[in-house]
Formats: C-alpha cells, sequence, structure tokens
C-alpha cells in the first residue's frame, strides 16, 4: 500500500509564501506524475499543478499548471525519492483549500486521473 503525506500548510497573510511537501511512503512505486489538487469549502476540487517524470531516466520531464497559479507556484520533486513540493509565493485570498498530493502510477495524469491521494492540508490566505 502507499500512502501520500502532505505537510506544510498554514496560516499566511495575503502576499505571503508557504512551501508544501508531500511524501510518499508504504510500497516502493515509480510514478509517471505527482500532482497538487485543491479544494475549497463549497467548490469542486481542482487542479493546481503536476510534474510528470521521464520514462527512461526518471527524471523530471514537463510541470503543468492552472492559469490561476502560473507563475505565482512553482512544483518541484524527486521521482527516486516519491517527494514532491509546491512552492506558493504571492498568495491570495482565493488561493485558500484543502491541497491535495496525487501521484499516477498508470500514465493517465494527462487525462486528470491520478491512483493514489493524500488526505490533504488547509492552507488559508487571509486579506
Amino acid at each position: 500500500q502507499v500512502q501520500l503525506v502532505e505537510s506544510g500548510g498554514g496560516l499566511v497573510q495575503a502576499g505571503g509564501s508557504l512551501r508544501l511537501s508531500c511524501a510518499a511512503s508504504g510500497r516502493t512505486f515509480r510514478s509517471y506524475a505527482m500532482g497538487w489538487f485543491r479544494q475549497a469549502p463549497g467548490k469542486e476540487r481542482e487542479f493546481v499543478a503536476a510534474i510528470s517524470w521521464s520514462a527512461i531516466s526518471w527524471s523530471a520531464r514537463h510541470t503543468y499548471y492552472a492559469d490561476s497559479v502560473k507563475g505565482r507556484f512553482t512544483i518541484s520533486g524527486d521521482n527516486a525519492k516519491n517527494t514532491v513540493y509546491l512552492q506558493m509565493n504571492s498568495l491570495k485570498p482565493e488561493d485558500t483549500a484543502v491541497y491535495y498530493c496525487a501521484a499516477d502510477t498508470q500514465n493517465y495524469y494527462l487525462s486528470g486521473q491520478y491512483d493514489y491521494w493524500g488526505q490533504g492540508t488547509q492552507v488559508t490566505v487571509s486579506s
């Protein structure tokens, strides 16, 4: 079984920064991509960012971002360690949500499908 555990959430003022971390534990696995999603109260879960890995070298290949976070958030990670990070700068009140880490081990991430999910970490941005 694979567990994803997020950390780094908290309360920050608008314009501030937070860095989320996600670490995987359990059985060894290789993911094609890892991503971050978020869900605000009363809203559906939405895509935030993802990082894909080369199937040959397993190093980082591509990064993807939602339009709402481009230029403010940066995703990075290490596939060998099954870790992913989300650096969030210039935070806005509308970024307030529970942030979830996800991993795709089936190569379906381009269709938004991930097979492992974390429990989430709360990010609250005050105005």
